[in-house]
């Protein structure tokens, strides 16, 4: 089975940005891209039956855009019946990356990121990239390392997607030294940082890596950190999650925060 790139639209501006970066995603990979316009029919006596051709319309002019701008990629579109989580959610399940852009039609500012994004990044069997409708930077991949097994996936996809752009990799692990655990043997930050990329050189040997140990609060570095990235990679828990909280604090308020396209890496499918 061929590898497959999925892109939520909904014909708003950041929606577009979204078609353009998930069509530069199927091209690095060599993958399918596949369109996909998600709605819930209105229900009751006060609504006439739908007419689905604009919503057609919509899907195929944004699979037109991605085609121009990756014309060797093979584009699919499809109109699905569900709500955007749910329908993005399955369509996961077949995919390696699904691309989202940041804001929706009528877009109040974390409205449909509240609703669409984040639930995604929560629930997706596979990466959500979640975009930005500013032009892509030159910067590194910034990976946010926080040690846990659960991280693991989220630094391989690091490694990978610095590959694919050719760009340097910088692995962030931030931390506040007051509210380090008390006694020995605790791992230093330092340390920490180092295996969790070791052993990946020989698999990625045209990555370059540096490693940066910043110490503040965990979600104002990793924002700040954001500003010259080209890419901001986390997994969608931490160390010490609660196991309700699906995605963590600190992938969600990249989601909202981060300067650049945030992509949410769940550890566990």
């Amino acid at each position: 089975m061929g590898s497959m790139v999925v892109v939520g639209v909904d014909g708003s501006s950041s929606s577009h940005a979204a078609v353009v970066q998930a069509a530069r995603e199927a091209e690095r990979r060599g993958a399918e891209l596949r369109v996909v316009h998600a709605f819930s029919w209105p229900v009751g006596p006060m609504y006439a039956p739908l007419d689905p051709s604009p919503l057609n319309t919509l899907a195929h002019d944004a699979a037109q855009d991605a085609r121009r701008v990756a014309p060797g990629v093979e584009v699919g579109d499809a109109v699905m019946i569900g709500g955007a989580v749910s329908v993005l959610v399955a369509e996961s399940r077949g995919a390696d990356l699904v691309v989202v852009g940041r804001r929706g039609i009528g877009g109040f500012v974390g409205m449909l990121l509240g609703s669409t994004a984040v639930s995604l990044a929560a629930h997706s069997h596979c990466p959500v990239l979640v975009v930005r409708e500013e032009p892509d930077g030159a910067g590194p991949v910034v990976l946010a390392v926080d040690g846990s097994p659960e991280g693991e996936k989220a630094v391989e996809f690091a490694f990978a997607e610095a590959a694919l752009r050719g760009a340097e990799l910088v692995a962030v692990h931030a931390w506040l030294p007051d509210h380090a655990p008390a006694g020995t043997g605790v791992e230093s930050p330092e340390r920490l940082l180092a295996q969790a990329v070791a052993g990946r050189a020989e698999r990625y040997p045209d990555v370059t890596v540096r490693q940066e140990v910043l110490s503040g609060e965990i979600r104002e570095v990793l924002v700040q950190a954001s500003r010259n990235a080209q890419l901001m990679v986390a997994g969608a828990r931490g160390r010490g999650g609660f196991s309700g909280m699906l995605l963590g604090s600190v992938s969600q308020a990249l989601l909202h925060h981060a300067h650049c396209p945030v992509a949410v890496v769940r550890g566990r499918a």
